[in-house]
């Protein structure tokens, strides 16, 4: 019987079809590697991009790696820069947005993964 490997490496990460300009790879999740647990995505928001609001399932890390990114969290308006990030628990009323003149770049992390199906998105 042969062992299951403890390691995946991914070369080939799920792009994303969006209709807003953002790039979105997810690394890790539902879409790429059938992955319930968690997903990590890379993304670059372009400037003066933003999202409906939406009160996710699932907790939701972000990790700035260049640019800022502006969250509207439960009434509260945190901007993150370059090296912070910020926990978004789940069910928070959030929405994401770069209303600013330079693109973002940044990291997320959902646990559970990244759904359509449990993000709830506002119309």
């Amino acid at each position: 019987m042969s062992e299951q490997k403890k390691y995946f490496r991914q070369q080939a990460p799920f792009r994303v079809p969006t209709t807003d300009g953002k790039l979105i790879e997810e690394h890790i999740g539902l879409a790429s590697t059938h992955t319930a647990q968690y997903s990590v995505a890379h993304m670059v928001a372009p400037p003066q991009w933003s999202e409906p609001h939406q009160r996710p399932e699932f907790d939701e890390i972000t990790i700035v790696v260049r640019g800022r990114k502006r969250f509207e969290v439960d009434g509260d308006i945190i901007e993150l820069s370059a090296g912070e990030s910020l926990l978004i628990k789940a069910g928070a009323r959030v929405r994401y947005s770069n209303p600013f003149d330079a693109e973002c770049e940044y990291w997320s992390i959902c646990v559970p993964a990244f759904s359509m199906d449990t993000v709830n998105r506002e119309a």
